[in-house]
């Protein structure tokens, strides 16, 4: 669906299961991207931020790989690979490379703050160490700094740069990305709340957290502004949005974990620095499942 292209429509950033152990429960991540792929959803994410990638081992992160590829029924891939070194953004890259994946998210270094001269340099680099297919992912909330729109279109004639994931809520900079994006280039928004206002613009998709609660819902809203219905788009967004709101109102995953638990998809285990939610929160995450009717105890 959407304008070209691969990398459009709905794709989930999935979570990874852990049992009480604190291991990775690979049985339930299947099902987790089985259920997906029967949602219609578009593209899969693993390896994300939503992942807790920064808590797994290098042989975790090739399984999930492996079976995310082994059960994708033919959808792409995106594989999370970025980290705030460039050296290790490319090893991470080449030890993933020969698992499947379509193409690699690599966001902007954190903590370090680069320039945007910094930025288009590290992002340069990995596409000439790796010759791997990008999409650079902005989102300051997390990494500190901004990469600019100038930044972004910059990377974006780079052959091999496929497409960002904008997470910075700044409008008019995402706007001035799609307005002047070259051709094959997607823009992808990065909050499942500005889906709408983004994919009304231009915008090609997004790449969602809300989807591993409401798969189908994300996938029919996505399909319904990719054919301008904007009747239904209203009607979608605005039941989905105390979804969107709620799945931040702790640090993600820890709100959409607690809500997919409480569905019987997972257990609600994460790892440190990462906790459970709190009672309130998944109070909050009862009531928006019920509202949505996914909630049926």
């Amino acid at each position: 669906m959407g304008k070209n292209r691969i990398w459009s429509g709905c794709g989930t950033a999935l979570v990874t299961p852990f049992d009480d152990e604190g291991r990775v429960d690979y049985e339930v991540y299947e099902n987790t991207v089985r259920r997906q792929v029967d949602a219609d959803i578009d593209f899969l994410v693993p390896l994300g931020t939503t992942a807790e990638t920064p808590n797994l081992s290098d042989e975790e992160k090739i399984n999930i790989l492996k079976i995310t590829k082994a059960n994708c029924g033919g959808k792409p891939v995106l594989c999370g690979a970025g980290s705030n070194s460039t050296e290790a953004t490319i090893k991470n890259i080449r030890m993933l490379a020969p698992y499947g994946a379509d193409a690699f998210l690599v966001v902007v270094p954190y903590y370090n703050k680069p320039t945007q001269q910094g930025m288009y340099e590290h992002f340069k680099a990995v596409l000439e160490a790796t010759g791997k297919p990008l999409v650079i992912y902005n989102v300051p909330g997390r990494t500190g700094a901004n990469m600019t729109a100038e930044t972004t279109l910059k990377l974006a004639e780079l052959p091999g740069i496929v497409a960002v994931k904008e997470a910075s809520g700044n409008y008019a900079q995402i706007s001035a990305v799609i307005r002047d994006a070259p051709e094959g280039f997607s823009v992808l928004s990065g909050n499942d709340d500005e889906t709408l206002s983004l994919m009304a613009t231009g915008a090609d998709g997004v790449i969602s957290v809300a989807s591993n609660i409401a798969p189908r819902l994300m996938s029919q809203l996505v399909r319904a502004l990719a054919y301008d219905d904007m009747v239904a788009a209203r009607r979608i967004h605005y039941s989905l949005m105390p979804l969107f709101k709620n799945c931040f109102i702790e640090s993600n995953p820890i709100p959409v974990k607690a809500g997919m638990a409480l569905l019987g998809l997972l257990r609600n285990n994460l790892r440190l620095p990462l906790t459970r939610a709190s009672e309130n929160t998944v109070e909050i995450m009862r009531r928006t499942l019920k509202d949505l009717g996914l909630w049926k105890n």
